[in-house]
């Protein structure tokens, strides 16, 4: 049987770079030969073990590449195209789907943990850091990509980028607001950019690492804070002259961050949470307003399916983002070990790095 490499979990602590066969291409699947994929802040998750997934999966859910075999129910799609799949990847005819919420159209993986929503490639089913990975679903989930985008230009499009637009879109931005978004990470800078795109007038990034903030400028902020330096309420109170912000995102995952961003909401006003959690949330009672704030917490998992995907990158061939500077370190597939080193302990300025089979 055709083997290929990957990358897989073994046990909390070591993601290897090992042999699999290569996938069988069931009726309405396709099977995607990797040209370009990434590491995400939720494989190091899986990785230190606070988010449990099954030993001997393939990691990695944001695949850039090129059909290599169709399976025999597929139409509209042709061998060797070049195509994008999200990171969610909806049947498009489950309940979920059906009720206008595709991204969770999941269930459990095989660690018995409760599935976030759609996300199947590296949770629970083989993912794409990998030289192949069966896309489930071709003709809901696949999109190709216009020629004049190279691969680095698109590859947030599955996750980080969908991720961050949605955690604006869910937001509710309205033209005229004021957004604070709490973590310039990847998502959180995608989360910039789509507030801007949004209409909000005045966007807030914060973070203490200096290129993100600048890189939270290049992507739409029009005011900083280093957290570092002062207390991000009270300064984010401040710059808005006490009123607070109309939205609140919070792109990193941590008790500190989502009470930070309740804390710095006016009356009504919407937290929009995108980070990943590993630890039960504490709502403090004050900023909630004992429950009388009329606030609104709001989640989202990435929005995936090929119209999506689509809708991305008709932004960015439109040139209105551009989020190829966020790829700031570039490996083999073979250097993958020394790739999530890297990326897991945050050296070197890294963003997000480009893994090429």
């Amino acid at each position: 049987m055709p083997s290929m490499r990957a990358a897989i979990f073994v046990e909390p602590g070591r993601i290897v770079l090992g042999e699999k066969p290569i996938p069988d291409v069931g009726p309405l699947d396709a099977l995607l030969r990797i040209t370009t994929t990434t590491i995400c802040g939720t494989d190091v998750h899986i990785l230190k073990g606070e988010y449990p997934v099954a030993k001997g999966l393939t990691i990695g859910h944001e695949p850039v590449g090129i059909i290599e075999k169709l399976g025999s129910a597929v139409q509209g799609y042709r061998e060797g195209q070049r195509v994008i799949a999200g990171a969610i990847t909806p049947s498009g005819h489950s309940a979920a789907c059906l009720c206008g919420c595709g991204s969770q159209d999941g269930g459990f993986n095989a660690s018995g943990f409760k599935a976030m929503g759609g996300w199947r490639f590296g949770n629970t089913i083989d993912g794409c850091q990998a030289e192949y990975v069966l896309v489930p679903d071709a003709m809901t989930n696949l999109c190709p990509v216009p020629e004049e985008l190279t691969d680095e230009q698109v590859l947030m499009c599955p996750d980080i980028m969908s991720t961050g637009f949605s955690g604006a879109e869910s937001g509710g931005i309205r033209i005229g607001d004021t957004v604070a978004v709490f973590a310039q990470g990847p998502i959180g800078l995608c989360a910039t950019a789509g507030a801007k795109l949004a209409g909000a007038t005045t966007v807030i990034g914060v973070d203490s690492i200096p290129g993100r903030l600048e890189m939270a400028r290049r992507c739409g902020a029009d005011l900083t804070v280093n957290y570092k330096e002062v207390d991000p309420v009270e300064e984010i109170l401040r710059l808005t002259d006490g009123r607070g912000v109309d939205v609140a995102i919070e792109a990193l995952g941590t008790q500190s961050t989502f009470g930070a961003a309740l804390r710095v909401l006016r009356p009504g006003g919407t937290l929009s949470s995108l980070g990943v959690y590993s630890t039960d949330l504490t709502i403090p009672l004050g900023a909630f307003a004992a429950g009388l704030g009329d606030h609104k917490i709001v989640t989202t998992l990435c929005p995936g399916g090929k119209e999506r995907m689509r809708r991305l990158m008709n932004v960015i061939q439109s040139g209105r983002v551009d989020l190829k500077p966020m790829v700031t370190h570039r490996f083999k597939l073979d250097e993958i070990e020394a790739a999530y080193e890297l990326f897991s302990h945050q050296r070197d300025g890294v963003l997000k790095v480009a893994i090429t089979p």
